[in-house]
């Protein structure tokens, strides 16, 4: 068996093929028409725009409705929508039209296993329909629990354990069998081995183990299995697990009840397999197909959802998030994900919204009135952010060295409603918890430089920025302006070329850049940067000033702005 850090690599090669043809394989070159549907579907694919993929590829499998690449492109992206029927109708066609491959496998066995089909299942495979070794024997020992074979199953489960790189896994699902039978004392074993340690690092595992040892009446250990694993910072769902094992409450076992949900957690498991790899998709795939297989995997629908928001597609990782009912301990940070989406895709009026009632529902939150704030933030309305952001700080009883974000953000704000002395305390209290945090020295060392205040302590400030993050140019900026303001125009220079190499179309960098070129002298230089922050539609009072430096040179505007008091 191949070593899991790997076991993403086949699946993932078998669903890039048909994308990375050179041209399109439209039978006998095909209509002109299928042919654009094709290539329009591929670009919709290299993009992960699913939706407008599975509209190109509908199109393109009506003019060549037996193409083998169309097919298995469109059994992708359907999978990547979360449509299993669709996937498995296609995944049928191929088989019609004599072809086969990882990808029709993978929504074949998905769409056999949705439909309880598990004698199906395991004929499937007696025939070839493979995917990859240790998701083949996952699927089989699952699917012979559902045929009530699990004897069988056991010694399918006991090839996965064999090899040491899966055994922790093979034996986390063995110990699920077993549980979902009543075998309590058998799975306990399984989850006691020292070769199943590494399902230590599954949430899951933790919540299986625990309603394990609670059935088996040793609640103090279930207790202090909790804490072993996640010490006192407990999310909602695993702090009432642990009330509910320190009370001798009965917690039943529900991890799993049938095989069709140990089918769904294979699924889940390749998933959190194949994120170790560099691509999305394959993940993505399988985290579609375990919710598909149980809706109420919410572990799988989150997981969909953040890798949809990785990829660019908020509007779907949106839809999945909302999966999550709100009655589920996740359904907070379900809220959270949506609105971070929102924001993502631009819409911050969106995430206030879905913020705002998350927030009368949960108070005393201190994530949520965070997140709220940073929504309104993003929405352009910082006197409201500055009360989020009070109300989170609120809820500190000791403000320690992870608090210094709310101080930074709840000063940035302050600092755009134009109340210098809140800013200037918030960021001054956020440096004592935190004294060596870049972006806290960068922001309180430019306000002053901007300001004119405590310019040599603000250079030294932003020094000790750019040593701690050397690659961010909005820091590099900084230090290269303080040089400006205090006269070192020389010593400007190489930070704000530097500046402007990472953020090379960023206007306010650009425009420091011409402003430094022209105080040392390189005056064609200087033109040539302010003309190109224009390019980069500043804000308009910036490009009012920028065009005056043009006309008539900076020392002019400078000295027009020293007679009128600027």
């Amino acid at each position: 068996m191949q070593p899991i850090s790997r076991l993403g690599s086949v699946l993932v090669l078998a669903l890039s093929l048909p994308l990375a043809a050179g041209t399109p394989a439209i039978s006998q070159a095909g209509p002109q028409a299928s042919a654009g549907a094709y290539l329009a579907a591929r670009s919709a694919m290299a993009e992960n725009d699913f939706p407008a993929a599975v509209d190109w590829f509908t199109q393109a499998l009506a003019a060549d409705p037996a193409n083998p690449d169309l097919l298995e492109s469109a059994i992708a992206a359907e999978l990547a929508m979360g449509a299993l029927d669709k996937a498995g109708a296609l995944a049928a066609a191929m088989e019609k039209a004599g072809h086969q491959s990882q990808i029709t496998n993978l929504a074949h066995l998905a769409s056999l296993g949705a439909a309880g089909d598990y004698a199906a299942i395991l004929q499937a495979q007696d025939a070839g329909r493979k995917i990859f070794p240790m998701l083949d024997l996952l699927i089989q020992a699952w699917a012979e629990v559902g045929v009530g074979k699990m004897s069988e199953a056991a010694v399918t489960f006991d090839k996965i354990i064999a090899d040491p790189g899966s055994a922790p896994l093979g034996m986390y699902h063995k110990a699920l069998a077993l549980a979902q039978t009543g075998d309590f004392e058998g799975a306990e074993a399984l989850f006691s081995d020292p070769k199943a340690a590494g399902v230590s690092g599954l949430r899951r595992g933790i919540v299986a183990r625990v309603q394990v040892l609670s059935q088996l009446e040793r609640g103090p250990e279930a207790v202090a299995l909790i804490d072993e694993r996640f010490g006192a910072v407990l999310d909602a769902g695993m702090a009432d697990l642990r009330r509910r094992a320190a009370a001798g409450e009965p917690i039943p076992f529900d991890l799993i009840h049938d095989a069709r949900e140990g089918l769904a957690e294979a699924f889940f498991t390749w998933a959190t397999l194949t994120t170790q790899e560099n691509d999305l998709l394959s993940p993505l795939l399988s985290a579609r197909i375990a919710a598909g297989l149980r809706p109420d995997h919410v572990e799988a629908q989150l997981m969909a959802a953040r890798l949809l928001d990785q990829m660019g597609q908020h509007d779907l990782a949106i839809t999945a998030f909302q999966a999550v009912p709100e009655g589920d301990p996740a359904y907070v940070s379900a809220v959270l994900g949506q609105a971070n989406a929102a924001l993502l895709a631009g819409r911050a009026g969106q995430a206030v919204e879905l913020l705002t009632t998350l927030s009368q529902r949960e108070p005393k939150d201190r994530t949520v009135l965070a997140s709220l704030g940073d929504a309104l933030r993003a929405d352009g309305k910082c006197d409201a952010a500055i009360t989020a952001y009070g109300a989170a700080i609120a809820t500190i009883v000791t403000p320690g060295p992870g608090d210094w974000p709310l101080y930074y953000r709840r000063g940035g704000c302050a600092q755009v409603v134009g109340d210098w002395a809140a800013a200037e305390k918030d960021l001054s209290f956020g440096l004592t918890l935190a004294p060596d945090e870049p972006r806290l020295l960068n922001e309180l060392g430019y306000a002053w430089v901007d300001r004119g205040e405590n310019l040599d302590r603000a250079l030294e400030m932003l020094r000790r920025a750019v040593a701690g993050a050397p690659d961010q140019g909005y820091i590099l900026d900084s230090l290269a302006w303080a040089y400006y303001r205090l006269g070192q125009y020389d010593q400007a220079v190489a930070p704000q070329e530097a500046a402007s190499q990472l953020m090379p179309v960023d206007p306010v960098v650009t425009d420091h850049l011409g402003d430094i070129y022209w105080a040392v002298g390189r005056v064609r230089e200087a033109e040539y940067q302010w003309h190109r922050a224009l390019s980069f539609k500043p804000e308009e009072k910036d490009a009012a000033r920028i065009r005056l430096k043009l006309e008539k040179g900076l020392d002019a505007v400078l000295a027009d702005e020293k007679r009128n008091g600027g």
